[in-house]
């Protein structure tokens, strides 16, 4: 693993980790204002907690895994998109800058809003990274290419040997026996 993984990735879970626990912690201080976010959510995926406390303590959860996977290289692909996941609704719920009257806090919201929308490049950056090693995507095209190739020369290994073989069984057919 490369230096940049090596430190990275615990760099960019480590927000992650710490707000999870947060969320995991106290979900009860942080769901009224996740409400207006979580409550569509939670409408049109059946699979979502219909409570916002338990659909904000369950974004917690996977915000604390995720990010422990992300910062030790375990699937760190996946734990990557799961954190995203998470992520989306809560700079939505949390950081509605738009909304807010007083500048300064306006400002701040922003800033906050701005902050989470790079972690969320980070984190789609650490998603694509293969660290290295061809993906599943080329792997899989690479053998197809290779077994295209692989059936051409068969074929044509059949078909110049084809008219000899012919050849020699119409020959020793006609001789008696």
């Amino acid at each position: 693993m490369s230096l940049l993984r090596l430190v990275g990735r615990p760099l960019l879970a480590s927000m992650f980790v710490s707000g999870g626990l947060g969320s995991l912690r106290s979900p009860e201080r942080v769901a009224p204002v996740a409400e207006p976010v979580v409550r569509p959510l939670t409408d049109r995926v059946s699979a979502l907690p219909d409570r916002t406390v338990d659909a904000v303590r369950l974004s917690g959860a996977v915000q604390v895994v995720g990010g422990l996977l992300l910062a030790t290289g375990r699937v760190p692909r996946l734990a990557a998109l799961g954190v995203a996941a998470t992520l989306v609704p809560t700079t939505l719920a949390a950081h509605r800058f738009w909304e807010v009257e007083d500048d300064e806090e306006r400002a701040r919201q922003r800033i906050h809003f701005f902050k989470n929308a790079s972690m969320l490049g980070g984190l789609l950056i650490a998603a694509a990274d293969t660290g290295g090693r061809p993906s599943v995507g080329w792997r899989g095209r690479h053998t197809a290419q290779e077994l295209r190739r692989e059936a051409r020369l068969v074929r044509r290994s059949v078909r110049a040997t084809a008219r000899p073989a012919a050849a020699a069984g119409a020959l020793r057919a006609k001789l008696p026996g």
